[in-house]
């Protein structure tokens, strides 16, 4: 591995991931699939390049029947897809799509609009193994997952910040899990008042490495996804996950440092066995609020998608 990049290392061994709509970033660093978000969605319509994708979307609202509100869910929806679909032209792998986040908590609602988003891609001739339904970690979220992949709709199940989110997601089947290491550490920093923790003691890394190692021992065929990087330390000390999602700035960072990587995690180093049993709706209910960063971080995400969401149409709105 001399003179290799820690990206290129890193790709023999972890399933590499942008963690952006930006196809012009995504082509310079070829990973396998790509995710995207509310926050995303909303960087990526305002770039040139993805304008006459927004326009299409408008006209399409506009000439739809219904009211206000129903015209701009089609237009939201027929955006996502659209810069969806135009990724897809730049990856092997899959897109990640997410509901919007005002539905993480209505279990119905979310399995109705994944069913419409999937059915986009479909008429624009991209398959349903090429897409992953996007969605918040909540019990609704989770049950929404459940019914979904029954129907081979795969789901990435996001914002989730405890062993308890995860296991639940597993048991009910999701294709794949976003655990997030970098706002784990923000909450942590802002607690307990350090400006510094070690890639190996860093309490995000910590949490997606219980959570790698209690799927693997269970053999959960679902994947971690490792998401919400603040700095390469945290990736280096991951490598061997399942996959990890990466920002352009630190896919750059990567692409650039030249310096020898070592396999952090694998399904041959487990540890010792992790006793924790899949959680029942109350038990999920009192463990999440029982965890006072978890709590906080998966109210705080869903709320900050929302206004992101908000803040998309509210521009879409005030197009000329």
């Amino acid at each position: 591995m001399e003179n290799l990049s820690l990206l290129d290392q890193l790709k023999t061994m972890t399933t590499v991931v942008a963690d952006t709509g930006d196809f012009a970033a995504i082509e310079q660093y070829q990973p396998q699939d790509a995710t995207t978000n509310p926050s995303l969605v909303l960087k990526a319509a305002q770039l040139p390049a993805y304008r006459p994708l927004v326009e299409a979307a408008r006209a399409e609202a506009a000439n739809s029947a219904g009211s206000s509100e129903e015209q701009m869910a089609i237009c939201m929806d027929a955006l996502a897809v659209a810069i969806g679909h135009r990724v897809l032209e730049v990856i092997p792998g899959r897109i990640s799509t997410e509901v919007d986040a005002r539905l993480s908590f209505d279990t119905d609602a979310s399995v109705a609009k994944a069913r419409q988003l999937i059915a986009r891609y479909e008429q624009l001739g991209v398959g349903r193994e090429r897409v992953l339904i996007k969605m918040a970690t909540t019990w609704q979220g989770v049950r929404a997952a459940e019914l979904l992949e029954r129907e081979g709709i795969n789901c990435n199940l996001t914002l989730l910040f405890n062993l308890s989110q995860a296991a639940a997601a597993a048991d009910a089947g999701a294709f794949l899990i976003s655990p997030f290491v970098g706002r784990i550490l923000d909450w942590h920093k802002q607690q307990s008042g350090r400006d510094h923790y070690t890639p190996s003691e860093d309490p995000g890394v910590v949490s997606v490495t219980q959570i790698y190692r209690y799927f693997k021992q269970r053999n959960y065929a679902t994947i971690v996804m490792g998401a919400s990087f603040r700095n390469i330390g945290e990736i280096t000390q991951l490598a061997g996950c399942d996959r990890l999602t990466i920002s352009p700035a630190l896919l750059q960072e990567l692409a650039t440092t030249i310096a020898p990587l070592k396999r952090q995690l694998s399904p041959q180093q487990l540890g010792s066995a992790i006793d924790y049993c899949p959680p029942t709706a109350s038990e999920f209910a009192y463990q999440l609020n029982s965890d006072e960063m978890a709590h906080a971080k998966l109210g705080e995400g869903i709320r900050a998608f929302v206004a992101d969401q908000e803040k998309l149409e509210q521009w879409l709105l005030a197009l000329d």
